[in-house]
């Protein structure tokens, strides 16, 4: 959860603003107004691009938040986006009274709006100008996501106060209202840092569609239904309200992936994948050649964050190695250890995308399902995250999802 939480909050914070006119436009008006605004110019100026991509990136998370109070998703089997671990469907929302019905549909078609919003906001982003900066700055508490759909801003549609929690838990406070407002100036170089967030959410959309999960989801609600399982109440401690619960999120999942999957839509998200590791590459070279130190999102080694956060020297090239070992198992030139076998042997990760199959929970722990996936050669060590570990002590999940 705290990966797209975090995902959530950083690119709502990367939505830019021309003084604070954009950023005043987002709390008066919202996400959707603000966007058509911006994409009706004829001849938008950079920071516009970059916002049109950031808000195409919000969207997303808005929508996502609508779905659940509209559909009720959340009272489904307890919390859909908990059962199966899908990213934007485990934020928190107010309830609703009267939500419609719920199925499985609306969330094979939630990922598909996403992947089309990443898109979308990619294609915006393509069109800024190699090597032409802009300085734009965004005040956070103009951030909020209308999730009842009614065009008023409510204090429980506040972006901080619905992704503060989930991202931080027990660490989490509600800012000072006496504190001056956290503002982030945004530059070209963090363009690349977006377009590598949009490349992480289309993977993960083309993920969850290549194993499509409403039949699932629907099997399980209806089996729910036909045994007359009490619906998920507070103070509801009772064995079926967790035991119960437990089964119906694993028979969702094991559904999902024990079928045919799409196997466009996995190539599909292992290239996004890959993408993304070339854009977070382009970043760190971009960002290296920066010479200010004026309200930073993420800072080079000369530089310090606007937010607070306290990142070590060396932090680019230590994560740029974490990042390397991802790539190299995507290709296939680095292999998973598997539990069972002799060393030298590993799983092909790369192929896995390639050539997808039904995934047998079972069969991938007993291991006759990961019998065409296995080769012999270089086995990944786990020495660059340790390093980047022990850079960042407590901090490293936390920053491991900053820096994407």
């Amino acid at each position: 959860m705290r990966v797209v939480a975090l995902s959530a909050l950083a690119l709502a914070l990367a939505v830019p603003a021309t003084a604070e006119s954009l950023s005043a436009e987002i709390g008066a008006n919202g996400i959707a107004p603000t966007l058509a605004r911006l994409k009706a110019q004829p001849e938008p100026a950079l920071e516009d691009i970059f916002a049109i991509g950031g808000l195409h990136f919000l969207g997303s998370v808005e929508r996502a938040l609508q779905m659940q109070w509209r559909s009720g998703a959340d009272q489904a089997t307890g919390n859909v986006g908990d059962a199966l671990g899908l990213p934007f469907l485990r934020l928190p929302v107010p309830p609703n009274p009267a939500p419609e019905p719920f199925s499985g549909a609306v969330v094979s078609q939630l990922f598909a709006d996403i992947d089309a919003d990443m898109a979308a906001a990619r294609a915006a982003l393509a069109t800024l100008p190699p090597g032409e900066d802009f300085g734009l700055e965004i005040t956070f508490s103009d951030l909020w996501f209308d999730i009842n759909l009614n065009g008023t801003r409510e204090p429980e549609e506040d972006a901080l106060a619905i992704l503060g929690p989930v991202l931080l838990g027990w660490q989490w406070q509600a800012p000072d209202p006496a504190a001056p407002p956290l503002t982030v100036r945004f530059d070209a170089a963090d363009a690349a840092w977006l377009a590598a967030y949009t490349h992480v959410m289309s993977g993960v959309a083309n993920t969850v569609l290549a194993y499509d999960p409403a039949a699932s989801i629907d099997r399980v609600i209806a089996a729910r239904a036909a045994i007359r399982v009490a619906p998920p109440s507070p103070g509801n401690y009772s064995f079926d309200a967790s035991f119960g619960q437990f089964l119906d999120a694993f028979a969702m999942l094991e559904g999902a992936v024990n079928q045919p999957p799409d196997a466009a839509r996995a190539k599909a998200a292992k290239d996004h994948f890959l993408s993304m590791i070339a854009e977070n590459r382009r970043f760190w070279s971009l960002v290296a050649l920066e010479t200010d130190n004026t309200l930073e999102w993420i800072p080079n080694d000369r530089q310090t964050s606007a937010l607070g956060l306290d990142l070590p020297a060396g932090t680019g090239d230590t994560w740029l190695g974490v990042l390397a070992d991802g790539e190299a198992l995507l290709q296939g030139r680095l292999l998973i250890p598997y539990w069972r076998g002799p060393t030298g042997q590993g799983i092909n990760l790369g192929r896995m995308f390639d050539d997808p199959a039904p995934m047998s929970i079972i069969g991938w722990a007993q291991g006759w399902a990961a019998v065409p996936y296995l080769e012999q050669g270089p086995v990944v060590t786990a020495t660059s995250l340790r390093r980047f570990e022990a850079l960042m002590g407590g901090d490293a999940g936390l920053m491991m999802v900053f820096l994407n």
